[in-house]
């Protein structure tokens, strides 16, 4: 749901699976947007339920990854953004 109240359908823009196989929903932004906080409490709840409901076969994750903070603490590999962007996680 958009901050207006509509509807709205949500496209990630990246998986990744990693070898331990965790499922990172990766979402990237180059911009401010008012939705953001509450597309990524939903994306945090969704990765919850969908672990939970695999019963530990698989674990769902994601990464916010924003422009600035991408161009200011550039990764090296996929694990430095897992531990380096940890806006919005619980």
């Amino acid at each position: 749901m958009k901050a207006d109240g509509d509807l709205s359908n949500y496209v990630p823009d990246f998986f990744v699976k990693i070898i331990d196989g965790t499922i990172y929903t990766v979402e990237t932004k180059g911009r401010a947007e008012l939705d953001l906080p509450r597309k990524m409490a939903r994306l945090s709840q969704w990765c919850m339920d969908a672990t939970q409901a695999e019963q530990g076969r698989v674990r769902y994750d994601f990464v916010f990854v924003d422009e600035d903070s991408f161009i200011k603490h550039t990764p090296k590999a996929f694990a430095d953004l897992v531990t380096s962007f940890v806006e919005y996680k619980p």
